[in-house]
């Protein structure tokens, strides 16, 4: 019995891992309806400014010390995803290439030295390369309340 147990968890668990439909929430589940591709936030961002968005992309990379941030690719831009209220975090590492979807509010935001420092380090950059940032820099963000990952 015990080993009929562990047989069926293994092929239930094979099964389902290797099927590319196979999705994991984090946060707040997601509501398909609005989902948009993104249009030009370059273009509308005046209009799409501090409003809250459901946007696909690509994953670039997520924080390898807690999951607490991911860089997502979307219509050639890169956005800076966190996650509110540090509620919820995705995982540190496998993420790279997967489709996402996420919820959440979208801005501009100014990332000052000492927070691009932190992402640096986060991110397993040396020291040497941490020192080379001298300048604040803007970027493209979402304060996600949900995320979907496939």
């Amino acid at each position: 019995m015990k080993y009929s147990f562990t047989i069926l968890f293994l092929i239930s668990f094979f099964s389902n891992s290797q099927d590319p439909s196979v999705t994991e929430h984090y946060g707040q589940k997601i509501d398909f309806q609005g989902i948009d591709n993104y249009y030009s936030v370059k273009n509308d961002l005046l209009k799409v400014n501090k409003k809250h968005v459901k946007i696909k992309g690509k994953i670039l990379s997520s924080c390898p010390m807690k999951g607490c941030w991911m860089k997502v690719n979307v219509d050639n831009d890169t956005l800076l995803v966190r996650f509110k209220d540090y509620g919820f975090f995705v995982p540190k590492s496998g993420l790279e290439g997967k489709s996402t979807i996420l919820s959440g509010i979208i801005s501009i935001d100014t990332l000052s030295v000492a927070q691009l420092k932190h992402y640096a380090e986060d991110a397993g950059k040396t020291l040497k390369e941490i020192n080379l940032i001298k300048n604040p820099q803007l970027t493209l963000s979402v304060l996600a309340d949900g995320v979907l990952i496939e």
